[in-house]
């Protein structure tokens, strides 16, 4: 094919007067989600493979070197988990007691009457509980993925996932084959959100005054009590070899700005955006998955597109990914240091003037560098009466973007325990590389970003 046209679909690729760096290989976003995804379609899993790479992996465990036992206990720790997430499958779909994260369905049609439209050529699969377990696992993150894109929880999107598998397991009978295992888990996938957002029925708030605080001088921003961060590790298909490209279909649909403003979206806009735009399904497709026609995708769209535009942030327009830079992860180190050593300047000077704080699922917010000082000086002021202890940090990422774990040692105690996440957003650049937004969340989701709750 022309070097010059999109792989994909053929089209004639963006003209690069004037612009330097990396041409682009496709013709848009949705192109080259399609390509990947084509390129990264998972092989073969079977519970009897697994079983065999965990006894060929703990054959190779030995004292010494240090890095080998390390990272041979890493493989093997990865294939364990991999085989405990299968058997819980074969044994929820064998008990399959009727429990639903859903409650009573209200998307039509039933996702048997789903399946049911798949037409590939091979016959219908009759699986075992472990076969259709072993299929299923092999989706398991693009799908969690997936439905924390509709719902922006973690908890949630892992609930919703054993929710999705137990539909499927349901509907198997309708099932055509392996080649349409994830459209037909992604479709199922998306019902099950639809299901739960229309039960909730929540819509983002904004956050009102706590008597008593200095929230600063801005507007309040948009309160979203059920946003919780997602673990870099557990983010689909990405190896070292395929940056950036393959980081960027990860990472650049989860920031947290993003995600928090699709929340604003009604249900049937929402699951059309994240269809659409972040998975790259073709209109036809988004339809066909969501039980409708084209042109109501296509006007679902059209609504939501400025509607999420309305809720970025003035520098971020559209989806494009932001990677971290050496200098945003110097600032880090110094953000943490600073925090370690309660020096206020320090903090300070590592905050853009307009930097936000938000703490979601609680009611503080505070908008301003002063306001956001004056509240962390209360709690880390050692001579302040609420002091509350010494702190220290650990790196880690969240949603494609740098954050912080810190740990808290309460006056008296010789222990650090797990006291907030700090999510960081910068500065667009040309502004400085400064903090522009913090999102704190607590503690409980430490264990899923592989940290401990001690220290």
């Amino acid at each position: 094919m022309d070097a010059g046209t999109c792989p994909v679909c053929g089209e004639r690729l963006p003209a690069r007067a004037g612009r330097t760096g990396r041409g682009s290989l496709y013709c848009s976003h949705a192109c080259r989600q399609k390509a990947y995804r084509q390129r990264r379609q998972p092989q073969g899993l079977t519970v009897q493979g697994l079983i065999d790479d965990i006894g060929r992996q703990a054959g190779l465990l030995a004292p010494r070197p240090a890095d080998t036992l390390y990272s041979t206990v890493t493989e093997l720790s990865e294939s364990v988990a991999q085989l405990k997430r299968v058997a819980r499958t074969v044994r929820d779909t064998t008990q399959d007691a009727g429990d639903s994260v859903t409650a009573a369905p209200v998307t039509q049609p039933t996702d048997a009457a789903l399946v049911t439209h798949l037409t590939d050529a091979a016959p219908a699969a009759h699986l075992s509980e472990t076969d259709f377990a072993a299929l299923t696992e092999q989706y398991r993150r693009e799908i969690q993925v997936h439905c924390y894109r509709m719902t922006g929880s973690y908890d949630e999107a892992e609930d919703l996932v054993q929710e999705t598998f137990l539909r499927a397991w349901r509907a198997r009978d309708g099932f055509q084959g392996r080649a349409s295992a994830r459209t037909w888990l992604y479709r199922i996938a998306t019902n099950a959100c639809l299901d739960l957002l229309r039960r909730t029925a929540r819509r983002p708030q904004r956050y009102e005054p706590v008597p008593g605080m200095n929230h600063g001088e801005g507007e309040p921003p948009a309160r979203i009590t059920w946003l919780q961060p997602y673990p870099d590790d557990e983010m689909p298909l990405t190896e070292e070899h395929e940056q950036p490209e393959s980081a960027a279909v990860s990472r650049e649909t989860l920031e947290l700005v993003l995600l928090a403003a699709i929340q604003h979206l009604p249900p049937r806009q929402r699951a059309a955006l994240v269809l659409r735009d972040a998975l790259g399904l073709t209109a036809a497709e988004t339809a066909e998955a969501l039980e409708t026609s084209v042109a109501s995708v296509n006007s679902a769209l059209q609504r939501a597109r400025p509607a999420l535009r309305a809720h970025l942030p003035r520098e971020r327009s559209d989806w494009r990914a932001t990677v971290p830079t050496e200098d945003q992860q110097a600032v880090l180190d110094r953000y943490m240091a600073a925090v370690g050593r309660l020096d206020f300047e320090a903090m300070a000077a590592l905050l853009t003037e307009d930097v936000t704080l938000t703490m979601p699922p609680n009611p503080y917010w505070f908008v301003g560098r002063d306001a956001v000082i004056d509240f962390v000086r209360v709690s880390l002021d050692p001579a302040s009466p609420m002091f509350f202890g010494h702190w220290r940090s650990l790196p880690t990422r969240a949603n494609g973007q740098l954050a912080t774990a810190h740990y808290v040692r309460r006056p008296g105690t010789g222990v650090h325990r797990a006291q907030v996440l700090d999510v960081l957003r910068f500065a667009d650049q040309g502004h400085g590389d400064r903090i522009a937004e913090i999102t704190s969340f607590e503690p409980h989701l430490f264990p899923a970003f592989g940290l401990p709750l001690r220290l």
